[in-house]
């Protein structure tokens, strides 16, 4: 999944040309096949590439020999990607043959496609990571740190802290919840433009896309990644609170800045700490801590090492204990219970699942689009699978430079990240490419198109004939009726209303009215001055 998805960011940016020239076809003559393949012997294949020299090209086809001395024939349908990369914000034009892409004695790479073909392939310069663990205990399903070990030993996944872009906004939320919010509380959707006196500068966060829509809910302004709505709900709780609440999720001190950026998430984590960290609303609040090695046996089968992971749970007094152990007066006078194998509680149940429903509503979005009010989240490719126990959050870092997806169920978690290993180099851009079908992505990069895409594709074969697994509301919930505009009470049954999740205590206690007016005064799509 991670090799596919750099191979497809690499193909819409376009070709970077060969390898190297092997012989000159206008000037000198063509090599012999040994002569080809012993200059192909020191070539390096890295991952799925293959090495190659071109032998003939034709009006929308080409002969290669391979380095493994096979010879194939490349044509049109895995050539015609190959538009001229010119930056990382521009691509050529649609080739419209052949000799648009490749000349005889030039070294290119293919990969071999499934059904035994070649196509015209390049080594991709950006990088990625994927971390997939079991929520419940930390066991780490797959952990990839990069396009291949041959190519870096780094491992992207445990040594790289990229900044994490909207992948922290559901933290942020959560400590919003914590502090007095509900995901019915109402907020300003509009620009703010505040004076930095430190700095003799005005710090403007935007949304992106620059979409405004005045009044918001939190439950929408989380699932359509709301910049605005982040940065406000970090000034409502404090900078510090909201900072010692992502610290629960064991994130490092020094890596949480505390500035308003955090909001935006300026913070930078490796991708094991975030799907650690985001697991926590998968498992109903737990800190669990991820492990590798379940258990290691000698030749002879003795067991030297077992893990006994930590598990997403309470502490119990199973009723076995009182049978087979003494009743001593210290026993019986402790107040503590007795110790299992539990993660420690990080946040309430009720926390958990709110943020996770919320996430679920970035994958399945929410109003009628048949009255036209339907709105999408950010992570609405994830129903490709064709679930509706998946929960998800996208992020992208100014001028995407690093791009994210999480997402996950009740009993998988899954984190992707994509960027360049230089993290002063953003992913760019890339025009639709006429040649290719209409489901290309193109448009600038961002975790929902250069992340997500690679989490759909690992989570397919990861949930595979596994049932659904949704996260279910605890006890201590409530489900009432409101109205969508406003977040009070409402006596509709229509839709303009919907259910919305409260702690018990915190929903609203008063209905709407039959006319609202704007809940803010101000002109709530234009730019707030805070100067």
């Amino acid at each position: 999944a991670l090799v596919n998805n750099l191979h497809a960011y690499d193909m819409r940016h376009g070709y970077r040309g060969p390898q190297q020239q092997l012989w000159d076809f206008a000037t000198q003559t063509a090599l012999s096949h040994s002569e080809i393949l012993e200059k192909l012997k020191p070539v390096k294949e890295i991952g799925p590439l293959l090495a190659a020299a071109v032998l003939e090209v034709s009006e929308q086809s080409a002969t290669v020999l391979l380095k493994n001395g096979e010879q194939a024939s490349l044509d049109w349908d895995n050539l015609k990607w190959a538009r001229k990369y010119i930056t990382r914000y521009r691509q050529g034009f649609p080739p419209k043959t052949a000799g648009d892409i490749l000349n005889p004695g030039e070294q290119i790479l293919l990969r071999k496609n499934d059904d035994g073909s070649y196509l015209l392939s390049q080594l991709p310069e950006a990088s990625s990571a994927l971390v997939s663990l079991d929520p419940n205990d930390g066991r780490i399903k797959a952990i990839v740190g990069g396009y291949s070990f041959e190519q870096s030993q780094y491992n992207r996944a445990v040594q790289a802290k990229r900044q994490v872009g909207s992948n922290i906004k559901p933290f942020i939320y959560s400590a919003a919840l914590n502090n007095g919010y509900t995901l019915a509380s109402i907020l300003n959707d509009a620009p703010i433009n505040q004076w930095d006196k430190s700095l003799g500068v005005a710090w403007r966060p935007k949304n992106s896309p620059a979409i405004y829509n005045g009044p918001i809910r939190i439950r929408r302004a989380l699932a359509q990644s709301k910049n605005v709505i982040s940065v406000r709900l970090l000034r409502g709780v404090g900078l510090q609170r909201t900072a010692d609440h992502l610290l629960k999720f064991g994130f490092q001190n020094s890596d949480i800045n505390r500035s308003e950026s955090l909001a935006l998430g300026s913070a930078s984590i490796t991708p094991l700490e975030l799907a650690r960290g985001m697991s926590a609303f998968a498992n109903g609040g737990h800190l669990i801590t991820p492990y590798f090695i379940n258990e290691i046996q000698d030749s002879a089968g003795n067991v030297l090492f077992k893990t006994e992971p930590l598990l997403a749970c309470d502490p119990v007094i199973p009723q076995l204990t009182i049978k087979q152990f003494e009743l001593t007066p210290e026993l019986a006078n402790s107040q503590e219970p007795i110790a299992t194998h539990c993660a420690p509680r990080i946040i309430s149940k009720q926390n958990a699942f709110l943020i996770a429903d919320a996430m679920h509503s970035a994958v399945w979005g929410g109003g009628s689009w048949a009255h036209k009010t339907g709105w999408s989240g950010t992570g609405w490719r994830a129903q490709a699978l064709e679930r509706r126990d998946l929960s998800g959050k996208t992020g992208t870092t100014n001028d995407s430079v690093d791009t994210w997806f999480s997402g996950f169920n009740r009993d998988i978690m899954t984190s992707v990240w994509v960027g360049f290993d230089n993290p002063g180099n953003p992913l760019g851009r890339s025009t639709y490419n006429n040649n290719m079908d209409k489901n290309q992505i193109s448009g600038a990069e961002s975790g929902a198109k250069t992340a997500q895409p690679a989490w759909v594709e690992f989570m397919r074969v990861a949930l595979a004939g596994k049932p659904e697994a949704p996260i279910e509301p605890p006890e201590g919930l409530v489900s009432v009726r409101i109205d969508l505009a406003t977040g009070l009470l409402s006596q509709k049954n229509d839709y303009t209303s919907r259910f919305e999740y409260f702690e018990k205590g915190t929903s609203p206690t008063k209905y709407v009215m039959q006319h609202v007016e704007n809940v803010f005064e101000e002109d709530t799509k234009t730019e707030e001055e805070l100067f």
